[in-house]
């Protein structure tokens, strides 16, 4: 039988197929995703295909070598990738070690097929085994099963390039338009007018923003009319996506809708704190140590390759996202949180893994972090260098936000003294419920006297080389060897700028005034 996918391997998108696709959108008055037309346009091919194969393959047999022929009879042959041709002389066959058998002359319709001075011949009749013997058709008059032909199986088979080129193609289309990854035409959009975008702004603002699903606010406007639904939400997500008022918010496969005023400043411009200025380095100066420091940190500004496959991820702490009420979408956390094709911001709810109680979030993929957690760490007094883990919930909505907690200890940990223009540190004692990175952790009593610093520090552009110069200088009291670790460092310079730890390494060993003492240590050369 002729492979259902025969035809499949070479399907083009052609005029034609968008016409038929804008018809029948324009028929059903229901807007439909790219896969789900993909999936229209190969049951349609295939209904042509099964019309184009009866007529082609009317009246012809499979060549069987077991079965006898006439002359004028039409074949087709699976070794030639079922190409057709017909008998054209039958004569006996002459080898003793096949018995009785003919042999069959044959043009193909296929000129190139067809040796130049004499038809090509093949055995019939034969009654020993031979492996194209085996080949069954279905019936005398036709040559394949158009039940075989399976919308799944080639869906399966060239579904994936199929859906990227149609959509690349439909996006060409200029009476077509696409919204919510659903596709309609132009010239049936209901008309969502000035005051229906009035009263969404209305229903909105008494959600406290948002977040909404658009059938949500249909039903408390009363809707766009009489049509079915589906074009209802179409239309009018169309006219808020292009006002200003109204944002986006859903994860893909979902949209929700909140209004742009009432979202929280730190969502719609990345805070100070977390903004980097990228610094020059030489990154050849890493060495394999230090790149798998790098990769042990796991900052979200590291170019490290996302994890996959996981349920769970950890992050540690650092100044500016304990200050903002952030979390870096990291290698780690950034697959568990959901994603989204358009819209830079995307609403979630996180899950207190402590006691369950929710938090609104915000996920700005393109600026790599979630902001909505300050009460979270203000409630369980964690400190900079805490330990967070991020874990998939049962709701693809909500993510939960832990850490391994324990009775309050009292601790000593290096706090943050402001003194003049000066950065010092001193050791404190502290009640510490949450598990940290000793390494990492810092604290701070003053924050305003720490933000004011390091807003002077930007202002002053003061460079990485003169900030690690004092951070080691003020850290290295703190231990009898005189000596900082990396990781120590990488939390103190954040506290002054954003920046990952790869600029911070590389000028460590560019200076021959840091000193490596070994094991990610470093002090001042004093010779």
């Amino acid at each position: 039988m002729i492979p259902s996918h025969h035809w499949a391997r070479n399907l083009t998108i052609s005029k034609a197929d968008i016409e038929f696709l804008t018809g029948l959108l324009m028929e059903r008055e229901t807007p439909l995703t790219t896969e789900e037309l993909a999936r229209i346009l190969i049951e349609e091919r295939l209904q042509q295909e099964a019309a184009r194969l009866q007529e082609r393959f009317r009246d012809i047999q499979i060549y069987n070598p077991s079965h006898t022929y006439t002359v004028g009879q039409r074949l087709a042959f699976s070794a030639f990738d079922y190409e057709t041709a017909q008998v054209v002389h039958v004569r006996p066959g002459d080898n003793p070690e096949y018995g009785d058998f003919s042999v069959i002359g044959v043009r193909f319709d296929n000129p190139l097929l067809n040796p130049p001075d004499h038809p090509r011949e093949f055995a019939a009749g034969l009654t020993t085994p031979h492996v194209l013997s085996q080949v069954e058709t279905n019936g005398a008059g036709s040559l394949f099963d158009s039940s075989e032909l399976s919308a799944d199986s080639i869906f399966a088979a060239v579904g994936p390039d199929l859906v990227k080129r149609l959509g690349e193609t439909l996006s060409k289309s200029p009476d077509l338009i696409m919204m919510a990854q659903r596709w309609f035409p132009r010239d049936l959009l209901l008309e969502a007018n000035i005051g229906h975008l009035n009263l969404a702004e209305a229903v909105l603002d008494m959600h406290g923003g948002g977040p909404l699903t658009t059938e949500a606010i249909l039903n408390e406007i009363g809707g766009l009319g009489n049509a079915p639904l589906a074009l209802q939400v179409f239309s009018l997500n169309y006219a808020l996506r292009d006002d200003p008022r109204f944002d986006e918010v859903g994860p893909t496969g979902e949209v929700l809708w909140f209004l742009t005023r009432l979202e929280p400043a730190e969502v719609q411009r990345v805070p100070a704190l977390l903004q980097y200025t990228p610094i020059d380095c030489d990154t050849s100066l890493l060495t394999p140590e230090m790149l798998a420091l790098e990769a042990e940190i796991g900052d979200e500004l590291s170019p490290l390759p996302p994890q996959t496959g996981i349920d769970q991820g950890q992050v540690t702490l650092i100044y500016p996202h304990r200050r903002v009420g952030t979390l870096p979408l990291n290698a780690s956390t950034s697959p568990l949180f959901p994603t989204a094709r358009q819209t830079p911001r995307i609403w979630v709810t996180l899950i207190d893994g402590q006691d369950g109680e929710e938090y609104q979030g915000w996920v700005v993929r393109k600026e790599r972090y979630v902001y909505g957690l300050a009460k979270f760490y203000r409630k369980h007094k964690l400190p900079i260098g805490a330990q967070i883990t991020v874990r998939r919930s049962e709701d693809e909505g909500k993510v939960i936000i832990d850490f391994n907690a324990h009775r309050p200890r009292t601790e000593y940990v290096r706090l943050i003294v402001i003194k003049g223009d000066q950065i010092l540190f001193e050791n404190h004692k502290r009640a510490i419920g949450a598990e940290y990175d000793e390494l990492m952790i810092l604290g701070a009593d003053d924050l305003a006297a720490v933000d004011a610093l390091a807003q002077s520090a930007q202002q002053q552009r003061r460079s990485l080389f003169s900030i690690l110069r004092q951070l080691i200088s003020s850290l290295a009291v703190l231990t009898p060897q005189g000596t900082v670790h990396a990781k120590t460092l990488y939390s103190a310079v954040n506290v002054l700028r954003r920046c990952p730890p790869a600029p911070i390494l590389a000028t460590l060993a560019a200076h021959v005034e840091f000193e490596n003492v070994g094991g990610h240590y470093w002090k001042l050369r004093t010779d």
